[in-house]
């Protein structure tokens, strides 16, 4: 018996949880329904666009482009931090919802999954008709849109996921692969990324169909393993299953700056390093996280980038620890040069670690009881209510919650 995959993926996921959050705490303007992004500060229009809304997409408007290039396109562009938080909630409501429908739900990233219909059918009717009814639920009951790819395997699931959105239930099983699957452009195949596109487009691939339709051993010799790999997709054939892959929704956090002035002393360098800590921090407290591995980079005057990396014996989270491990890292990374750039990144995110305790120094619970109060005051009254005093007596200005210019989370995996 044939499996039966979908794929569920949130349209907008970012703006749309950002915008059901908003009307829910009262707010009048759906953000969905105006020129919006989520991605940073809209005084300093500082940061990325990491989500859009489609009004704003009509104006040229990218993810991955920068606010100032955006506002440049639409003056009138509302922007708005984002609050990872939310999303994580968000998402973890969606996941329990579609656990209703299947026991195997494998997450691929924050806001897509792919679920396992196969031997559920008698539960809940045909394919098409239990994914619109899944669909029709999650924009009910938790107030966002999906888009929901059907097939026998998970790559056909997610390419058809995406054929026409938003809010849509699409099939792409085997027998339309030549239909729906090889008019697309190449790049929009899964596992073409730009590197590879421009390799294809050289020798005349535009379409999945021309590279379905590309001799193997040729594609083999121009892009090695990969070019079995993304052949096999362009035929729609893929093995993996479906597991209940229970990992983070989010990878990594990390925040970064550009600096108004040339870092030339070391007391300045650690401010910020502070406040780059504070803020990965407070985003790493908000969806109940603790991080394994801390990395710094610098950049110099000169464009020159150095960056290190250390995996603790133990997970953290207080701003306190972040800051000690990235200082640490400070140290050994810099020669005095003048600093331009400076950023701080956690990773290995994990629920729960076992923790060192060391006998001459106590963990002092006080210490985070002291940072989640913090981080609560700041959700509720503001970034600004409250700063340490050796940020207010230097040039550091606020940022903590902002969002740099490496901001956008890695948050995927491959099948």
């Amino acid at each position: 018996m044939s499996r039966i995959i979908f794929h569920i993926d949130v349209n907008s996921a970012f703006l749309s949880w950002e915008a059901v959050n908003r009307l829910q705490h009262g707010e009048t303007i759906d953000l969905r329904e105006i020129p919006s992004i989520v991605g940073g500060d809209q005084k300093k229009r500082s940061g990325i666009v990491l989500a859009k809304s489609i009004p704003a997409k009509k104006f040229g408007i990218k993810t991955a482009q920068t606010l100032v290039d955006a506002f440049k396109l639409c003056p009138q562009l509302v922007s708005v931090s984002p609050r990872y938080h939310v999303y994580t909630k968000a998402s973890k409501a969606m996941m329990a919802l579609l656990r209703e429908y299947s026991p195997s739900v494998e997450i691929f990233s924050i806001d897509e999954c792919f679920l396992d219909y196969t031997s559920v059918e008698h539960l809940f009717g045909s394919p098409v008709e239990a994914a619109t009814a899944i669909k029709e639920r999650i924009k009910e009951e938790l107030g966002f849109t999906v888009n929901i790819g059907i097939s026998t395997n998970k790559l056909l699931a997610k390419m058809g996921s995406d054929l026409k959105k938003p809010d849509r239930v699409h099939t792409l099983f085997p027998n339309q692969v030549q239909e729906k699957l090889w008019p697309l452009q190449v790049a929009d195949l899964f596992m073409v990324g730009r590197s590879t596109e421009a390799k294809l487009l050289q020798y005349g691939i535009y379409t999945v169909g021309d590279l379905a339709n590309t001799d193997l051993a040729f594609l083999q010799h121009i892009l090695k393993s990969h070019g079995e790999l993304i052949y096999n997709f362009a035929w729609g054939r893929d093995v993996s299953i479906v597991g209940d892959v229970k990992y983070n929704l989010v990878k990594s956090i990390g925040n970064s700056t550009t600096i108004p002035y040339d870092i030339t002393e070391r007391l300045d360098a650690y401010n910020y390093m502070l406040s780059l800590s504070e803020s990965v921090g407070m985003r790493l407290r908000a969806i109940e996280m603790r991080a394994c591995v801390v990395a710094i980079h610098i950049k110099t005057n000169g464009f020159n980038t150095v960056q290190k990396q250390h995996k603790l014996l133990y997970s953290i989270s207080s701003t306190n620890e972040i800051y000690k491990e990235a200082k640490k890292l400070f140290d050994l990374l810099w020669d005095g040069t003048p600093i331009r750039h400076l950023g701080v990144r956690l990773s290995y995110l994990q629920e729960e670690l076992p923790r060192q305790v060391y006998l001459w120094e106590p963990e002092d619970e006080k210490v985070e009881r002291l940072d989640h109060t913090i981080d609560d005051l700041r959700e509720r009254f503001g970034k600004e209510i409250i700063s340490r005093a050796s940020l207010i007596r230097t040039r550091v200005h606020a940022m903590s919650g902002g969002v740099g210019d490496d901001e956008y989370p890695n948050m995927r995996s491959l099948i």
